[in-house]
């Protein structure tokens, strides 16, 4: 019974597999990083980083780094800058080099702020009715003058600042 329900489970696990991998287009096992070794970063407060920049050297650069286990005076400059870049991705200058990804963004802002203002004009043409007739300035100047009537708020409002003696603002 037991060794029906692994064998059960064996060839499940394995036609699931290969299923995945078919269903992908492997041909074969896909190889996965592993991510508990330590990962190379080119980072400018980290001059070091953890791991080399190449992992799988070629014929050409084992024998190079053989050749670098003796004297360093041996080596031509070529040797050194292709040992510099088995090693690091970048010098501190190229980390340091501008770049324009600046215009991408603000392209970007641009052209959502664009893109609102014609959201904007469009609404107000085609979904808000026409402008009230209270902002009209004949209505505000009868709703100016009843309040002074009124003599609505009259310490620190718009009564406080008329002059009712002589019918003009105050100066």
């Amino acid at each position: 019974m037991l060794a029906s329900r692994v064998f059960g489970l064996v060839g499940r696990r394995s036609i699931c597999t290969s299923l995945c991998l078919r269903a992908h287009g492997h041909a074969g096992v896909v190889k996965a990083e592993d991510y508990a070794l330590p990962a190379y970063v080119d980072r400018r407060d980290v001059p070091l980083p953890e791991a080399a920049f190449v992992r799988d050297l070629s014929a050409q650069q084992k024998a190079l780094k053989e050749k670098e286990k003796a004297s360093w005076t041996a080596l031509s400059v070529d040797e050194k800058v292709e040992l510099y870049r088995m090693k690091f991705n970048e010098t501190y200058a190229e980390m340091n080099k501008g770049t324009n990804e600046w215009k991408t963004i603000l392209g970007g802002v641009l052209f959502f702020l664009g893109l609102t203002g014609v959201i904007l004009i469009w609404q107000k043409h085609f979904m808000y009715g026409p402008i009230p007739h209270t902002f009209s300035e004949d209505w505000l100047s009868a709703q100016t003058k009843r309040m002074l009537d009124m003599r609505v708020n009259p310490l620190e409002g718009i009564s406080a600042h008329w002059d009712y003696d002589k019918n003009e603002w105050k100066k």
